[in-house]
């Protein structure tokens, strides 16, 4: 029989995917699921050795409930957004609540996914492990950074991806087209590099850094190789956008964009992040625990351009 794993997050983008993931690997496992209410999405046809256990990561009498007999523990679950209370009970505390009942009920490996925002803005430019403080300049990001923190501190292993699109993406790409679409024309984003991973790709690292005896304690970045030029991401945007068939125009530089913009709210994080390199290099994913990290860009988001354009049909 193979390891009994606990998944939180399994209702959201890359949770949900690591549970279908798991439901379906070469090597049976049992799998729980932890769920405030009922599984939506890719988690929802999990297979027959998945089971749901009802809980929340503010309560920690319902993790200790969860976390009992589990090997292995994948943390995917986490709260975005500016609500700085719900965060911290959430990012911070609850991640410390649910690593706590995990080492109490004897789980093995712990895995959390984290992201590469903990280190703020850059520019990082084939950024390696170790290299970087930690600067959040969110809430969002200096909780998930304090959740971290529990986590390495009992031993665990934390995934850091900066950009994340596929199938189920409902912020990076769309975030992008809601960008462009109060632009007149396309963007001319300059010459910035950025690490991104396909979610699917992302998944299975989340699983097999759980699941393989190669794993190191400590943070990993987990992107494609190769980074992506900024042209490439805000193609993939434009291509979008052009197929709603709005107009239009000459392409907007960057100056002239952040004048035209200065009054939406969202548009400054979009176009700062957008002219700056995020570019992480870690190749131990791939190299040390045989994941596969999936196509590169161009190929992965047309493996995933029909979703995107279902999403934005009906938006």
């Amino acid at each position: 029989m193979g390891p009994r794993i606990l998944i939180t997050g399994a209702t959201g983008f890359i949770g949900g995917r690591v549970a279908a993931a798991a439901a379906t690997a070469r090597e049976p496992a049992h799998v729980r699921l932890l769920a405030r209410g009922p599984l939506t999405g890719p988690a929802a046809a999990a297979g027959p050795r998945t089971e749901t256990a009802v809980g929340d990561l503010r309560d920690p009498a319902s993790l200790r409930r969860a976390c009992e007999g589990v090997d292995v523990l994948i943390h995917c679950a986490s709260a975005i957004g500016g609500d700085a209370e719900l965060a911290r009970a959430v990012n911070d505390e609850g991640t410390r609540n649910l690593v706590d009942a995990a080492v109490r009920a004897g789980a093995t490996r712990i895995v959390a996914l984290s992201t590469a925002s903990v280190h703020g803005r850059g520019p990082f430019r084939a950024a390696a492990p170790g290299t970087l403080p930690l600067a959040p300049g969110s809430v969002t990001s200096s909780t998930r950074a304090a959740g971290e923190r529990h986590v390495m501190d009992a031993g665990g292993t934390v995934l850091r991806p900066h950009l994340v699109y596929g199938t189920g993406d409902r912020r990076l790409l769309p975030g992008l087209v809601r960008l462009l679409a109060a632009l007149p024309g396309p963007l001319d984003g300059g010459s910035s590099l950025h690490s991104l991973i396909d979610v699917d790709s992302l998944a299975g690292a989340l699983l097999g850094a759980a699941l393989s005896p190669a794993t190191e304690p400590g943070p990993y970045y987990v992107d494609h190789p190769e980074p992506v030029p900024v042209g490439d991401l805000l193609a993939a945007a434009e291509s979008l956008l052009t197929r709603t068939g709005l107009p239009r125009g000459r392409a907007v530089d960057l100056p002239t964009a952040r004048r035209l913009l200065a009054g939406l709210p969202f548009a400054g994080h979009h176009l700062d992040m957008l002219a700056t390199d995020h570019w992480f290099a870690d190749d131990r994913p791939w190299r040390e625990l045989g994941c596969d990290p999936g196509p590169g860009f161009t190929t992965g988001f047309a493996d995933h351009a029909a979703w995107y354009h279902g999403l934005l049909d009906h938006s």
